[in-house]
């Protein structure tokens, strides 16, 4: 599919040293967008830019309210916001301290309004709209053990993509949400590596195979292009139909 559109657009991507945000933001950027990269790994920084040259980075822990917003005030005007950047810990909710609901909620969520908020206020000033995918999960949407500050954090993530969506639209923003299931990242792979464990999480996905980092990616991609220019407020599951099951 011809992208076009991206070419010479201001684009930023939280978590983009590694995992999603990393392959999300080299597609970007060989798709001729001005990719900006934000992590809180100088490492990942590091490899990412010898990957792929073109894109400049950042090092920011965006959980620090006042340091990204002028990390992402500073880098100028951006045409497409890619929210990715997570934390996850699988902890019983009768073990759930404090710090643990926080980060993953900082980080999630509060984050993602934060420099959302940024953004979409320079794409309101310069009147040219403008598109934003936050990387949800389908944690978001149904829950299991152990995920509670995780799947609340992104349920909050979904509501936000809705309330822009409605919010934003008629000043030519879109805002849409994919939700993929398991994605085998590097640390995806480690995670469900267990034979038995992963069985189980299997026979819960009809097409039989967890998502790769390429389905996300061909999923954000489209929700940011033109062609998908009536598309707002959509939490896209990229789960081979793993939702459906009910039982």
């Amino acid at each position: 599919m011809d992208y076009t559109e991206f070419r010479g657009k201001g684009v930023h991507v939280t978590g983009a040293g590694k995992g999603i945000g990393r392959a999300i933001a080299v597609r970007l950027a060989s798709l001729g967008a001005n990719v900006y990269g934000i992590s809180r790994t100088q490492a990942d920084l590091d490899s990412l830019r010898q990957q792929a040259p073109s894109i400049e980075t950042r090092l920011v822990d965006i959980s620090h309210w006042d340091t990204a917003r002028k990390t992402v005030e500073d880098i100028g005007p951006i045409d497409m916001l890619i929210n990715n950047a997570g934390a996850i810990k699988h902890t019983p909710f009768l073990d759930v301290t404090k710090e643990e609901l926080d980060e993953q909620h900082n980080i999630n969520f509060r984050a993602a309004f934060n420099i959302t908020q940024v953004v979409a206020r320079g794409m309101v000033a310069r009147g040219t709209g403008g598109a934003v995918v936050n990387i949800s999960s389908v944690a978001g949407i149904r829950t299991t053990s152990n995920h509670l500050c995780y799947s609340t954090s992104k349920a909050a993530l979904d509501m936000m993509t809705l309330s822009l969506a409605y919010e934003l639209g008629p000043k030519k923003i879109r805002v849409n949400s994919v939700n993929p299931t398991i994605v085998m990242t590097e640390l995806g792979k480690k995670g469900w590596s267990d034979p038995e464990k992963k069985a189980a999480a299997l026979a819960k996905i009809p097409v039989g195979r967890f998502a790769e980092e390429e389905d996300v990616v061909n999923a954000t991609v489209f929700l940011l292009s033109e062609k998908s220019s009536m598309i707002n407020g959509v939490t896209l599951p990229v789960d081979g139909g793993m939702l459906i099951d009910v039982m």
